[in-house]
Order: structure tokens, then C-alpha cells, then sequence
């Protein structure tokens, strides 16, 4: 480590931005939460390039402290950033079951890991900096955002617009091609100096994301070393907070329109008035002509639309195009984890959450034959059984059928038989975590759903949510005004 800190205040004389250094106070990290963040090191994660390991660090935080102390405070106050902590080896993971091309793999980097733990210090200022009710459409990375919170929103719309007449929605789910590898830092850069952030730590920040070195691994194989310039590495802890930063000002244009994002998942919502798409249809080249303006790639292949309509009258829905591409309409989408249909019904989501609940049962009675104790075989039920029977469920549960709220509940039953215990019923757990999170929308005003729940001026019951069809009555949030205002 002395021979790296060296090395760090011999390659510092040459800085390679030395235009970019400001006068500005960068931040100043304490001995304290350096400590606390080497304390904190997962040794389970695999080494970086450099070989550092993650035990060795975390068994030898107190030792370490003082000197990667120095080190973290010398980058920042440069605004230059060790090459070691900008190396990386990328391993191609797949996607799927099933590979037919390259497009099916994910690239995953492997990074130094005392790099990770300066980019979560580096985090926690910029947290600090950017206030609470930037992006309240985006529900990746933030406290108090879930997936669940991102269908939620998006169903609540849709089916209180669906409330009127001669009203329909269109659903376009946009896929980027290589979004996070994409990411200009300069451009970054001037959109975090916009949002209010040290310049110090802009330029920390261009220089993290430019001429980083990386390789690929696969196997005993590694491939040259190549240097980039561009794009947030998906290994770096900072990386997606630095993409949902740039893709911030990528907002709905128009009331009857609504963009949600998580991460770079993007879905856009049109709600459309006595067959008027002239809204919807600009929002859509509005979104295209903001992803050319930030070099972000539009991948037409996999972007897919749902229509919504329940009208009885003609559906002959004009085709949605973008350039000279046309978009695929579906009947179905794999929307963030919950099987989404044009009519809304949750059948096909339930057989398929229920198929692959009972596949894994069979795990469970292995255990049982293994003679395992009940209170793991609890364990593994909850980690590989329950959460798939619960994933998102708050959104769907009380909207599907009653059949199929009997399968689901019946894969419960036969698990607690295996077992010999009796497991908590889907619907008590629907109650139960509704409420907990809806007490967590409360307290959270910046919550997109945090203004659909109003206080009766007696101070003790909320504002019913007016529903005309049963759509709307199940739905998670009018569901969660009656179980707040139901007597204990």
C-alpha cells in the first residue's frame, strides 16, 4: 500500500485533465466512515484486477484506515482517479437459458474493490446534494422505490383514466440498446454542474468514466487491454446512480402522458381522449429526439406496445412507427417482473407464478427427505418460494380471480405440509404488507402516490378513492385507503 500511494503522488504530477481542476472545496472524507465502509466490505464479492481482497481489507480495516484515508482525500481533491481503481475485467453472463447471440450476455465488471468503497462515500455526497424530488418518475435506486411502486403508478393511472368514456391507453416499453455503456461523461458532467453539484466532484466524476481500462475474461482466456472512454461500467457501484442522474430530464411533455422509469427501463404511458394520439404520438418522437440529443440508442426489435381498450366500439388502432420502423404490438409484456395483458387480467401471471412455485417444492421435499431441520426448511421457503409467490403481489393479488387466489394459496398449503408447520395465508400477507407500505407512502412526500391519500377533516379516515369499475375498487391504492380506514 505505501508503494501504491507512491505510485498515486508520482502519476498525480501529470494529471490527465488539469483543465478540469477547480478551485471549489471537494468533499473531505473522515477517518470515521472510511473505517465504517471497510468495516462494511462484503467478502463474498469477487477481487478486482489489482487482486485486493475483499477479507483482507474488511479483517484489516483499523490497520488500513488512515492510509486509504490519504488516498480517497488525495483523489478527490485532484479530482484524478488511481488507474487501478479504473481497471476492470469484464465477464460475459447470460441473459437467458438459452443463447443464440452476443446480445443475449450481460457484460458484469469486476472492479477494484477499494475503488467501491470510495465510489459509496462518493454516493452519500452526492445524495446529500441532489434533492429528494428530482425524477419522482424514476424508481431505481432510491429509498422508499420499488418496482412494485413503478406498476403501481402506472396501473393507477391507467385505470383511473379508463374510469371515463371514449377513453383508451397505449403502453410503449422502450429498451435501450447498451444504455449504460452509452453515458457521455462530458455531457454528464454539465447535467450534474446543472443540478447543482461541486465542481470538484464533477470532475472527479469525468475523470472516473474516462480512459478506463478494460478486458475480457472468459474462462482461463483474457483478451487485450483496451481503453474507454465511455459509458458507466455496470460493475461500479456509482454507475447507476450516475445513469439515473443523466437520463433525469427525461420527463413526460404532456399531462396525458406519463414516462416511468427504473433504471433503463423506460415505459411510457399515453392516455388518450376521444382517439386523439396526437399527445401520445409526440411524446414518442419528443423521447426519440432526446435519445439522439444524448447518444442514447433506441432498440426498435425489442421496444413493444399493449393497447388497453374496453370499448365495444371498432379498435382499428393505427400502427406506431418510430424513424422508418415499426413498433410491435403485443398482447402481453413482461413489464419489471409482472406479466402485464392487454385486458389486465392476471391469469397468465399467476399460472406462471404458481408453475414455477411448484417446481420449486420439489426442492423442499428433498430437504424434508434429508432429514433437514424445520426451521431451515422455513428458511429455504421463504427465500425460494414465498418470494416468488410474493414478488410484486401487492399490485396483483387482489385483482386476480378467486380461483386463482385459491392456486396460489394452495401452493402455500402444500409447502406447510412438507414442512409440518402452519405458513402465514396470502391474503393476511397482502394485508400485512400493504399497509406497512403504505405507512412508508405516507411519510414519504415525495412518494408519486403520496397525494392519493387525504385526511377527512375529523383527522381520523382517509379520503376514499372514487371508483366506478371493480378494475379500479381492487387496485392497490383504493385497497389501501379502506385497510387503513377498516378498524384494527
Amino acid at each position: 500500500l505505501n508503494l501504491f500511494y507512491a505510485r498515486f503522488d508520482r502519476e498525480n504530477k501529470d494529471p490527465i485533465f488539469p483543465s478540469l481542476h477547480s478551485t471549489d472545496t471537494p468533499p473531505v472524507l473522515s477517518t470515521h466512515v472510511v473505517r465504517c465502509v471497510l468495516k462494511n466490505i462484503n467478502t463474498r464479492k469477487a477481487a478486482g484486477p489489482d487482486g485486493v481482497l475483499g477479507r483482507v481489507l474488511k479483517d484489516c480495516a483499523a490497520e488500513l484506515t488512515d492510509i486509504f484515508t490519504t488516498i480517497f482525500n488525495l483523489s478527490l481533491s485532484t479530482a484524478w482517479v488511481p488507474t487501478s481503481f479504473k481497471s476492470a475485467t469484464i465477464t460475459p453472463i447470460p441473459k437467458q437459458s438459452k443463447v443464440t447471440c452476443l446480445n443475449d450476455y450481460r457484460p458484469v465488471a469486476l472492479t477494484s474493490i477499494p475503488a467501491k468503497c470510495l465510489e459509496k462515500l462518493v454516493i452519500k455526497h452526492i445524495k446529500a446534494t441532489i434533492p429528494p424530488s428530482l425524477d419522482t418518475y424514476q424508481f431505481a435506486y432510491k429509498k422508499n422505490r420499488s418496482t412494485e411502486d413503478a406498476i403501481a403508478i402506472v396501473l393507477h393511472r391507467l385505470l383511473e383514466h379508463l374510469e371515463h368514456k371514449n377513453t383508451y391507453a397505449r403502453l410503449l416499453f422502450v429498451d435501450y440498446s447498451s444504455a449504460f455503456n452509452l453515458i457521455r461523461p462530458f455531457k454528464l458532467r454539465a447535467k450534474l454542474h446543472h443540478l447543482g453539484l461541486n465542481t470538484a466532484l464533477c470532475n472527479w466524476t469525468t475523470d472516473f468514466l474516462t480512459n478506463r481500462k478494460q478486458s475480457v475474461r472468459v474462462g482461463k482466456y483474457t483478451s487485450s487491454t483496451v481503453l474507454i472512454n465511455t459509458g458507466a461500467p455496470q460493475g461500479c457501484v456509482l454507475s447507476p446512480l450516475l445513469y439515473s442522474l443523466f437520463t433525469h430530464d427525461c420527463c413526460s411533455s404532456s399531462s396525458s402522458n406519463l414516462i416511468v422509469k427504473f433504471a433503463d427501463d423506460t415505459t411510457v404511458l399515453g392516455l388518450i381522449n376521444d382517439n386523439n394520439e396526437t399527445d401520445y404520438r409526440k411524446e414518442v418522437q419528443h423521447l426519440v429526439s432526446w435519445c439522439n440529443n444524448n447518444d442514447l440508442i433506441l432498440n426498435i426489435t425489442k421496444t413493444k406496445e399493449i393497447i388497453v381498450d374496453f370499448r365495444r366500439r371498432s379498435k382499428n388502432h393505427q400502427s406506431l412507427s418510430i424513424g422508418t420502423e415499426m413498433v410491435e404490438r403485443v398482447t402481453s409484456f413482461k413489464f419489471l417482473g409482472v406479466t402485464m395483458t392487454e385486458d389486465l387480467s392476471w391469469g397468465p401471471h399467476t399460472a406462471s407464478v404458481v408453475g414455477k412455485a411448484q417446481q420449486r417444492l420439489y426442492y423442499l421435499r428433498k430437504l424434508k427427505v434429508a432429514k433437514i431441520s424445520r426451521q431451515l426448511m422455513v428458511n429455504f421457503y421463504n427465500c425460494a418460494i414465498s418470494s416468488v409467490l410474493t414478488f410484486d403481489f401487492l399490485v396483483w393479488f387482489h385483482s386476480c380471480t378467486k380461483a386463482d387466489q385459491q392456486r396460489l394459496q394452495r401452493v402455500v398449503k402444500t409447502a406447510g405440509k412438507i414442512i409440518g408447520t402452519i405458513l402465514p395465508e396470502m391474503g393476511s400477507l397482502y394485508t400485512t404488507r400493504c399497509l406497512k407500505r403504505v405507512q412508508n407512502i405516507l411519510h414519504d412526500q415525495h412518494h408519486p402516490a403520496h397525494h392519493l391519500f387525504h385526511l377527512l377533516p375529523s383527522g381520523r379516515r382517509y379520503r376514499s378513492i372514487k371508483a366506478k369499475t371493480t378494475r379500479l375498487s381492487n387496485s392497490l391504492y383504493p385497497q389501501a385507503v379502506r385497510l387503513l380506514n377498516s378498524p384494527s
